[in-house]
């Protein structure tokens, strides 16, 4: 599958050890941050360098996932992440599911790039497929849960099964 994928507006592309400052600027951000991993803003450049050194591994083997750059056509400027991974289960759950997910600068909130950008990934994962995609979300982050709406996701309401925290999960079937 190709590596480089064209919206209207945006470009993902793979992430490169130059978006390291894009990366950092995002998630050094606490209103970002909060809704990813542990939840703390970095505080240093070289955690993006490193997060993106773990793309490779993170994104799994299958050809068609991964994580990418978004790339404002517009200003050729990194807005944000998105990605197409194996979700990984919590502790003693046996399950293999993919998700689609999105982090991106609050300057772009309101735009539609998420919603954009992850309508490719979507077709993307069904073309190459996948039966269903899954999203989690913070059960207090309202704005990608809309994101998840816009898309045609289902809303499953409160689960424990991946990323072993409780997680708004909802689910688009092919």
């Amino acid at each position: 599958m190709d590596a480089v994928i064209r919206t209207e507006r945006l470009t993902l592309r793979p992430f490169v050890e130059d978006d390291a400052d894009a990366l950092f600027d995002i998630f050094r951000r606490p209103d970002v941050a909060r809704w990813s991993g542990t939840g703390e803003p970095m505080t240093e450049r070289d955690q993006a360098v490193q997060r993106i050194g773990r793309f490779p591994t993170r994104a799994g083997d299958h050809p068609a996932t991964g994580i990418w750059a978004v790339v404002d056509d517009d200003t050729d400027v990194c807005r944000g992440q998105l990605m197409l991974v194996p979700l990984p289960p919590s502790t003693g759950v046996d399950r293999a599911d993919i998700e689609v997910g999105w982090h991106l600068h609050p300057d772009v909130w309101g735009r539609g790039y998420a919603s954009e950008a992850a309508t490719a990934l979507v077709e993307r994962g069904f073309a190459a497929g996948f039966e269903e995609l899954y999203a989690v979300t913070d059960p207090d982050n309202v704005r990608s849960q809309a994101v998840c709406r816009r898309l045609g996701m289902t809303d499953l309401g409160l689960h424990t099964e991946w990323y072993d925290q409780e997680l708004r999960a909802f689910r688009l079937s092919r």
